[in-house]
């Protein structure tokens, strides 16, 4: 709810504005840009996006921004690390209130290769999907948020989907497939109603940042490997 003045009268109304939450699920997003960027380079530069901007671009008049919350994991490589940091930072400058970042962790799995008998190591994200589970719902269960949205092709999440339809009612919840994925499940469970972000590269040039985020006395340039 918000307070308004008349000019005119000097009187107070109020309008109810539907609070809206965006879950992204970094892992999905980030690799569904890398995807499309294959395909078309232009992409590469919306690896350096302001995520609250681009999220505000899907608002409309009677809705405004509670929270965004971005789910990933530090991946184990030192490079990426760094680079996902810069991001972290630029993000975290420019949006002091409205962002959290959930972590999760990455591990080392062994698999064994049928071929050749030998084993080896695969980094796997954990944690992400629970995460994304938990928030969802709790934000639902403690009235976080009127209308949330999740960013994801991840079929795991189907689970979680349905459970906040049949059992929070009065709660909206829409789905946004990053660049390049979908997910048969999550596009059944929502009848078929789903916003594919590969259709938004406007809303993604946008929220592109400046190569290089200056806040006050702090701040961070772009990865040389993110220059177009």
């Amino acid at each position: 709810m918000v307070e308004f003045c008349c000019r005119n009268t000097g009187s107070f109304f109020f309008i109810m504005l539907q609070r809206v939450s965006f879950y992204i699920d970094g892992f999905n997003f980030y690799n569904g840009l890398k995807a499309k960027s294959a395909i078309d380079r232009y992409w590469r530069k919306f690896y350096w996006i302001n995520f609250v901007e681009f999220c505000k671009q899907f608002l409309g008049p009677d809705q405004i921004l509670e929270q965004v919350k971005y789910f990933t994991a530090p991946p184990l490589n030192v490079q990426k690390q760094k680079r996902q940091g810069k991001l972290f930072k630029a993000n975290r400058l420019l949006n002091p209130t409205k962002l959290e970042f959930v972590i999760g962790k990455y591990y080392k799995i062994n698999i064994d290769c049928p071929i050749c008998n030998s084993t080896f190591q695969k980094p796997e994200e954990k944690r992400t999907d629970v995460n994304i589970s938990v928030h969802l719902i709790g934000d639902c269960a403690l009235n976080k948020s009127d209308s949330l949205v999740l960013i994801s092709a991840d079929s795991d999440l189907t689970p979680a989907v349905r459970f906040i339809k049949d059992n929070f009612p009065s709660k909206k919840i829409k789905i946004y497939f990053p660049p390049e994925r979908s997910s048969t499940d999550l596009f059944h469970a929502m009848s078929r109603k789903v916003v594919y972000l590969s259709n938004n590269k406007r809303k993604f040039e946008r929220s592109v940042m400046p190569n290089t985020v200056q806040v006050g006395n702090q701040s961070v340039t772009i990865p040389t490997q993110w220059k177009t």
